[in-house]
């Protein structure tokens, strides 16, 4: 079990009040973390605190609104976290937008300009927030999600596919630059998960058949079976794990 041991490790997490990011949350605190549960509405993430409070007692979730497109409000979650909790053992960048849905020659440019800045810059932006932590500890992990949408074109979402690509690339980068730091950062890449971002391409039922016939497993991922990668990636299990991309998508990319 020690492998897995997160007692006295404080993580922060980005669209954490709901789906992937709250259930990676939930297991980060199942694990001993202290955790920073963030995301645009603060209601919804103090709810969410209030249930892993209800289970550990006071004091292990914390919530900090935070809206990743503004570069002071992402500082001012990293101030306050280490105001309330202190310096940070854990990143998971995890929020991300996609507002268009469509070819790439209509796509308006304030909506493209929206999915990079979102979904790459912020995490660029945040990671170098919590960078000095993890180098003055000589430890720290880092993880951006990604997504299975890296490895593929799309003709309906192919910018937010381009930025889960630049993703990827920013993590390998991130890991070269502080690797010497004992720092690792690795990107989690979902397939489909059944959750609100990706309900476009799960609700109707037909969609789904077809989306599934094509995986291995036959069915559509749950938020909870991202959250153990979260874990290892977090853990000393991953010690020695860095750059790297983790699929978790029931076997669909090995069959595009």
């Amino acid at each position: 079990m020690s492998l897995f041991d997160l007692n006295d490790r404080i993580a922060v997490l980005t669209g954490a009040s709901k789906g992937m990011g709250l259930a990676m949350a939930n297991a980060l605190a199942d694990h001993g973390a202290r955790v920073v549960i963030s995301s645009r509405k603060i209601d919804q993430c103090e709810e969410a605190c209030a249930a892993i409070d209800a289970r550990h007692g006071k004091g292990r979730a914390t919530a900090i609104a935070c809206n990743i497109g503004y570069k002071e409000q992402l500082q001012a979650l990293v101030d306050e976290t280490h105001d309330r909790l202190g310096s940070i053992d854990i990143l998971i960048c995890n929020a991300g937008v996609n507002p268009f849905y469509g070819p790439s020659s209509d796509i308006p440019d304030s909506a493209f300009d929206k999915i990079m800045a979102s979904n790459v810059k912020s995490n660029h932006w945040l990671a170098h927030m919590v960078l000095p932590d993890m180098v003055e500890k000589k430890k720290g992990s880092i993880m951006v999600t990604s997504s299975t949408a890296a490895f593929g074109p799309s003709e309906v979402l192919g910018t937010y596919n381009i930025s889960k690509t630049a993703d990827l690339a920013l993590v390998r980068n991130l890991a070269l630059e502080y690797g010497p730091h004992n720092i690792r950062v690795n990107a989690i890449c979902p397939g489909l998960i059944r959750t609100d971002f990706a309900k476009a391409l799960w609700d109707n039922p037909e969609t789904e058949r077809r989306v599934v016939e094509r995986m291995p497993l036959r069915r559509i991922g749950e938020p909870g079976e991202v959250a153990g990668v979260a874990v290892f990636l977090a853990s000393d299990a991953s010690s020695y794990i860095t750059g790297q991309a983790i699929t978790v998508c029931g076997g669909s990319v090995m069959c595009r």
